[in-house]
């Protein structure tokens, strides 16, 4: 039994869902999402109910029955209020810019790294220090976040580096703490 494929999916007012076989569109007053869902996976609506139903207990169609109704409520949730992740610089010297719609990232490299957001993403800078992605797209907000950490992961053993708005990077002791 699907614990979370069981669950059912609330449609929030202004949200507008459209089923036509295997391709569930839904339009809210952020923008619009469409996907494609595996043929087997039924996705049915009941006023304001969206209901994920899977035809048998074989453990494929248990593992796509999960993987649908997260899917479709993370659109739900994208079109209605959309998705933030936020990232944080530490270290001295380490300053990011807004350019445009992009940003430029100061991280102690000889040169500076400049980030383009993907289409639906929006880039913000809060001080010199704050970057907030945001958009209606999980996976691809989830996405330009991690290519911003890449950038200039979390240092180990200083904790300097990029890293998500709240982490916490267990430092290592250095050379020195070996020798006692």
């Amino acid at each position: 039994m699907s614990r979370i494929g069981n669950q059912l999916i609330q449609i929030p007012s202004g949200v507008d869902v459209t089923i036509d076989g295997t391709e569930v569109t839904v339009k809210g007053p952020k923008g619009s999402l469409s996907q494609n869902f595996h043929q087997d996976m039924m996705v049915s609506r009941d006023g304001d109910i969206l209901k994920v139903t899977r035809p048998s207990d074989e453990s494929e169609h248990k593992a796509f029955h999960g993987l649908t109704r997260s899917l479709l409520s993370n659109m739900v949730e994208g079109v209605s209020e959309g998705f933030t992740k936020e990232l944080e610089l530490v270290g001295v010297g380490y300053r990011v810019q807004q350019k445009g719609k992009g940003i430029t990232l100061n991280v102690m490299f000889s040169h500076s790294v400049e980030i383009q957001p993907d289409s639906g993403v929006e880039l913000e800078v809060d001080g010199n220090t704050h970057i907030k992605v945001s958009g209606i797209d999980k996976q691809v907000v989830g996405q330009l976040a991690s290519h911003i950490r890449k950038v200039r992961p979390p240092n180990v053993y200083t904790g300097k580096g990029i890293r998500y708005a709240g982490e916490v990077v267990k430092l290592k002791p250095g050379k020195s703490a070996r020798r006692t």
